[in-house]
């Protein structure tokens, strides 16, 4: 084997596994998730290397206030109260996280506001390209505007951070391509 082969093979197994490498890096969310990350520190403030135990403390409660007051605007968005959820998600203050930000596009796709369903979507991917429910959703809106093209892109992307056909994200977008669910 000439050299060049070599070298050829070695750079596609190299950036394969780089690939796979950076999928696989990143935790999961699937869902969004009952119990998603707290929002960290934009780095507006300067960190300290060393916080002291009434500032860990403070992260810690409001780590658990976010995390009660967004499950708590999540069950009002699957309960159907789009309206109060949207607003319940909004006064977490956090409308760039993915979580968040996938669910406020959920709402508004349920209320058949299809523009502001999208803004919402390509927020929290921007905010998380690797959100797998958020790809789910953004194909379920892709087949509700009539783009099956387009929604199995997102499956694809969905089977690519899954790893597998089997998460439920990946089911469930699957279903409602193949016309067996609506979600």
């Amino acid at each position: 084997m000439n050299m060049t082969l070599a070298f050829r093979r070695f750079g596609i197994l190299a950036a394969a596994a780089l690939l796979v490498t950076a999928v696989g890096m990143k935790p999961l969310y699937a869902m969004g998730t009952n119990n998603p990350p707290p929002p960290t520190d934009d780095g507006n403030k300067k960190k300290k290397k060393d916080n002291n135990a009434i500032e860990q403390q403070q992260q810690q409660q409001a780590a658990a206030q976010f995390l009660r007051d967004y499950r708590a605007a999540r069950e009002m968005i699957l309960a159907g109260n789009y309206q109060g959820g949207i607003a319940a998600m909004h006064a977490l203050g956090h409308d760039a996280h993915p979580d968040v930000a996938n669910y406020i596009g959920y709402a508004y796709r349920k209320m058949g506001d299809y523009k502001d369903s999208q803004i919402w979507y390509e927020a929290a991917l921007k905010a998380d390209p690797n959100h797998v429910r958020t790809w789910s959703y953004y194909g379920m809106w892709q087949m509700e505007q009539g783009n099956r093209l387009k929604a199995l892109d997102d499956l694809q992307k969905v089977n690519l951070i899954c790893g597998n056909t089997t998460c439920e994200e990946y089911r469930q977008l699957k279903a409602v391509i193949d016309g067996k669910a609506s979600y």
